[in-house]
């Protein structure tokens, strides 16, 4: 008795939180998983090149690591329809393990270049996986009044822990174990969160095949291509999500020496710095997606998301120069940036109501965008950063978002589409609207 009251006591928090209630143990699962993956986003690239590997080689392993990281995050959808998000989930948890063991003994404990590579690169099949067939399973198991507050949570967890408190974690752990007990440390934390998630999370419909009885696999890959020419908004949002955090990614790459040779900050003062850009993206990651069900999906996405990133990102690079080694300014600047960041969540709530017959495949569109931003961040500071400089890719990104800005005025919900998902609310149908519509 007293078990089923905590388990009520529970339920009804996660409900008045906005998180769907079965759904509970994946969210906090995927914050730990996230922590994980987040450890090395802040110190892996001057840790290598402190190790002799140069900035270009450097961004060269990020940049294809991205491209798997793309690849893996459109699968994420398919394979969802076809095996069910769980087993999807599964799979990323032991793609991530089984090649970061791989990644750390044989590459960076001898410095091994061509092993970092390899291992790297097939490392960025798993957390796609894992994550988001984790978002396949919350817009197949969430009422759609409730979608925009479960994607700020998705976001909060996802962006909670890389790198918001993955970096905070090492910028702890560090001067306490180490740069190599570091790195083992966050696959102990991502086989945790992993394990956490999947073995506690029981709600059924993400353990079954999502697409429909007798659906090819071809047919349901070829579905979550062709969605982008089918309904060209769903290419739009893709283009536009991938704009969102390339710039996040770059900054991975480049910012790490900017503050710390140009600004004059130590290497736990920049993970510090990135911790508080995420904690601030987290937070907003909440209330964009549940302001966004109030105010309108496109309009915090077009407003706050476009138009202040291409504002907010040159001002995270020009002012902190005009207060060198100023902590409290660049922290603000960054947090602004972080917030623009995360004003963008509110894309995973809409793409689904454009095409309700079609979530998993719309969400693979998502999830390439997603992924594409792994790369093409790190892939534009390999092409123009001989150009001019840092601040030619500062000004490369602005522009950049207001474009997004531009194609976000497309993203609208056609009435058909808004009928559908109305009658799949009055039945109370919500695994109906996941399927491939065959």
């Amino acid at each position: 008795m007293k078990q089923t009251d905590n388990l009520s006591e529970s339920t009804s928090i996660a409900d008045k939180l906005g998180i769907p209630a079965p759904l509970f143990w994946g969210f906090v699962g995927l914050l730990f998983f996230m922590i994980g993956d987040g450890v090395e986003a802040g110190y892996l690239a001057p840790y290598l090149e402190g190790q002799g590997i140069s900035s270009r080689n450097t961004a060269l392993l990020f940049t294809i690591y991205g491209v798997t990281v793309s690849l893996s995050s459109w699968a994420s959808g398919p394979l969802s329809d076809l095996w069910g998000p769980k087993r999807v989930m599964w799979i990323g948890l032991a793609i991530w393990g089984v090649f970061e063991v791989l990644f750390l003994t044989f590459g960076v404990a001898v410095n091994s270049y061509p092993i970092m590579l390899a291992a790297y690169t097939m490392r960025g099949f798993g957390y796609p996986l894992f994550t988001y067939g984790f978002l396949v399973w919350i817009a197949a198991a969430t009422p759609p009044r409730q979608l925009g507050s479960a994607a700020g949570w998705f976001w909060f967890a996802f962006s909670g822990g890389l790198p918001t408190l993955g970096s905070l974690f090492a910028s702890f752990s560090i001067p306490l174990i180490g740069e190599m007990a570091t790195f083992w440390s966050s696959l102990a934390l991502v086989m945790f969160g992993g394990l956490l998630a999947l073995l506690m999370t029981r709600e059924p419909i993400g353990s079954r095949r999502l697409a429909p009885v007798g659906t090819k696999p071809g047919t349901i890959f070829f579905s979550s291509i062709s969605i982008l020419w089918r309904e060209p908004k769903t290419f739009v949002a893709m283009i536009v999500r991938t704009i969102n955090t390339s710039s996040e990614y770059a900054f991975l790459v480049i910012m790490p020496a900017f503050f710390t040779k140009v600004i004059g900050f130590s290497l736990s003062q920049w993970l510090q710095l990135l911790s508080i850009i995420f904690l601030s993206n987290i937070l907003v990651n909440l209330v964009s997606g549940i302001t966004a069900d109030r105010l309108g999906h496109r309009t915090v996405v077009a407003l706050f998301g476009c138009v202040g990133a291409a504002i907010t990102v040159p001002l995270f690079y020009y002012v902190p120069q005009m207060f060198p080694g100023n902590f409290p300014i660049a922290a603000a600047m960054g947090a602004l940036y972080g917030a623009t960041i995360a004003a963008f969540v509110p894309l995973s709530g809409l793409v689904p109501q454009i095409c309700p017959k079609e979530k998993a495949a719309a969400l693979s569109a998502l999830g390439l965008g997603a992924g594409a931003s792994t790369w093409v961040g790190p892939a534009i500071v390999t092409w123009f950063e001989n150009w001019h400089g840092i601040e030619g890719i500062i000004w490369i990104f602005s522009g950049l978002y207001v474009a997004s800005a531009l194609m976000t005025l497309v993203l609208t919900v056609s009435p058909e589409a808004r009928r559908y998902i109305d009658a799949a609310a009055a039945r109370g149908d919500v695994a109906e609207e996941v399927t491939l519509g065959h």
